[in-house]
């Protein structure tokens, strides 16, 4: 059994390196535990379509995992809703949440390779709440790790960015300088 010495996500030693130092000397931490920093990020998806065909989630289940590399969490209904034909416990959608290096491998990708490859990007909104940030893509073709001749219905996403920033601003200064391409 051989033991290879992984690297360290690109972005994580940019991080470590350049970031933690620029966000401390420009908001003058005088904790190292006060900087910014990811704690998560969350991809999700919810199909209104997997009630009628249950193909849906297992493309919905398959294209997450394709694209994060962990295998993800169906999510159910958690009430029935008779105007929606929508039952207790019925397939709605699938999450996936990413931590450690994976977390940044995905951020990293999402950054240089899947974001930019989206037609017309203008880049993202500065919409920010309580230190995190959330967008949602409608087609999740930018991702290059789908194989779509195995998959007969194109799902949209939700990514959740959880941070430890206090505000809007210390988010903003650490997800801009991690690269993340927001709208000039």
């Amino acid at each position: 059994m051989s033991t290879q010495k992984l690297s360290k996500p690109r972005l994580k030693t940019l991080y470590t390196d350049k970031v933690r130092g620029d966000l401390t000397e420009r908001y003058k931490y005088s904790n190292p535990h006060l900087v910014p920093k990811l704690e998560k990020i969350v991809i999700s998806t919810g199909l209104k379509e997997a009630l009628k065909d249950k193909s849906v989630i297992q493309d919905a289940v398959y294209s997450l995992s394709m694209i994060s590399g962990q295998m993800p969490v169906k999510t159910k209904a958690r009430k029935s809703v008779s105007n929606f034909k929508l039952r207790e416990g019925q397939d709605l959608g699938a999450k996936v949440t990413l931590r450690g290096d994976r977390m940044w491998d995905f951020l990293d990708r999402l950054n240089t390779m899947s974001l930019p490859a989206t037609q017309d990007f203008q880049g993202l909104p500065k919409k920010f709440h309580k230190g995190n940030y959330a967008f949602g893509l409608s087609r999740c073709e930018c991702f290059q790790e789908i194989d779509f001749d195995k998959v007969k219905h194109v799902i949209g996403l939700n990514v959740q960015i959880v941070t430890t920033a206090k505000n809007e601003d210390e988010c903003f200064q650490l997800l801009s300088a991690l690269g993340v391409p927001f709208k000039k």
